[in-house]
């Protein structure tokens, strides 16, 4: 028998007709080639047979991805709000607009009232006085960098004081105590897992005691037989003794979300009340971009400022550009409610979400509305598992469902439960169901 490999035409052969069509003129012709040998190859795995689209179609979907970054948009159809995988907590609109203007030559580090260099922290400063009620605030580049950053300044050379309940992993493997020994600190643990009293912090207090440091356990619960210090108890301790405090509470709660059911996340504002620094991130509960956020005290702020690492550290125009526009509706805080996207998707109404899963389940015949839970992600609200309708496609291999879904374009990322594929309206967009219902469609199709 002939092996069908045989009856594929040749690359040049091909050329030619690409030329003759005009695909050379709208592509680099090395991208054409490449596109071809792409073509040839996928009809390879279908046993020799000729894409059913024809020759010319393949090649021009190969060819048009030819520059593509790997760095992709997709559908979220998971429930996940603040997935790290895909990027955490997506931008509100006035956030996106605001990074686009950044693309070009902008105000990043010129005063227009003097036409002199300025700072590109200035507005930022000032946003998150407003906004968190801190005497100062200092913007890095993620909130590992903005931790280790303070334990450097504060306590290199000096003893940090941490409880044994709070040496957690934020994630990536990255631990508290390891940033600790890079920073030049030694760490100094008290208490037990379960149980830290002041009186431990009082009797661990030396000449060496550069900081101490709470950290919220924003991806785990502890359970039971349970004493914690409270965060005022141990500013009290420190102030008396001059030694300063600083609070990582992780993702950066500025807004009350009690009224939705959403507790245990401790609010920026209130742990700069208390006076300690605080350290959180920008792309999670905050809803922006990626960024490592310090506020409190003002000298403390002064002297993290003044360290050389604080340059290492900073953010690029794109990160402040984006940043600026997010922390701008916090002023209202019911309008940042509603125009940050995670915080939009955290709060939806059960009913709302039972209504949108219905209309995307017309959109998908074979599938059916099932209750369900989302999840926060992120670190946020450990445990907290937020009521929602899931629309249910049941398949016979719903790994096979799930790959071809992935290389949709764009790619429709959904989750498998009971042997079914399940998408969860949450964090999907009204204006993205009709690329679920294509995407499902391929999957049908083959």
């Amino acid at each position: 028998m002939t092996d069908p490999r045989q009856r594929l035409p040749a690359v040049n052969a091909l050329l030619d007709e690409a030329e003759r069509s005009g695909l050379l003129a709208q592509f680099p012709r090395q991208a054409v080639v490449d596109a071809i040998r792409a073509a040839l190859s996928d009809a390879r795995q279908f046993g020799g047979t000729p894409p059913p689209s024809g020759w010319l179609d393949s090649i021009a979907f190969h060819a048009r991805n030819w520059n593509r970054t790997t760095l992709v948009g997709v559908v979220n159809a998971t429930g996940v709000v603040l997935h790290t995988n895909m990027g955490r907590a997506p931008l509100a609109d006035a956030a996106f607009e605001a990074a686009e203007q950044a693309l070009r030559y902008s105000t990043l580090e010129l005063d227009l009232n003097t036409g002199e260099r300025g700072s590109r922290q200035d507005n930022l400063r000032a946003l998150l006085r407003e906004v968190t009620g801190a005497d100062d605030g200092l913007v890095v580049n993620n909130a590992a960098a903005a931790m280790f950053l303070l334990l450097n300044t504060l306590a290199e050379n000096a003893e940090t004081i941490v409880s044994r309940g709070e040496l957690v992993e934020i994630g990536g493997s990255f631990r508290i105590p390891e940033i600790l020994a890079k920073s030049g600190s030694t760490l100094r643990e008290v208490g037990t897992t379960n149980r830290t009293r002041l009186k431990d912090y009082t009797l661990a207090l030396s000449p060496r005691t550069g900081a101490l440091l709470k950290v919220h356990r924003s991806n785990f619960e502890i359970l039971g037989f349970t004493e914690d210090t409270a965060l005022s108890e141990l500013v009290n301790l420190g102030k008396a003794r001059g030694i300063p405090v600083i609070h990582d509470i992780g993702s950066g709660l500025l807004v009350d979300l009690s009224a939705y059911g959403l507790d245990g996340e401790p609010l920026v504002r209130d742990s700069v009340a208390a006076g300690a620094a605080t350290v959180f991130s920008g792309d999670k509960l905050v809803g922006g971009p990626q960024a490592g956020i310090i506020v409190g005290p003002a000298d403390v702020i002064k002297l993290a400022r003044s360290n050389p690492l604080a340059r290492a550290y900073r953010p690029d125009k794109f990160t402040i550009a984006a940043l600026e526009a997010t922390l701008g509706l916090y002023r209202y805080p019911d309008l940042a409610i509603q125009e940050i996207p995670a915080l939009a998707m955290l709060v939806a109404p059960p009913d709302e979400l039972a209504r949108r899963a219905a209309v995307l389940a017309t959109m998908l015949p074979g599938t059916e509305m099932v209750p369900g839970e989302s999840a926060v992600g992120g670190g946020s609200f450990p445990g907290r598992q937020l009521e929602t309708t899931l629309v249910s496609y049941a398949c016979e291999s719903p790994k096979s469902v799930l790959e071809v879904l992935r290389h949709n374009d764009p790619p429709v990322i959904a989750r498998v439960a009971d042997g079914s594929v399940l998408f969860d309206v949450r964090t999907v967009r009204d204006e993205e169901f009709e690329i679920i219902a294509n995407a499902l469609a391929t999957v049908r199709a083959r």
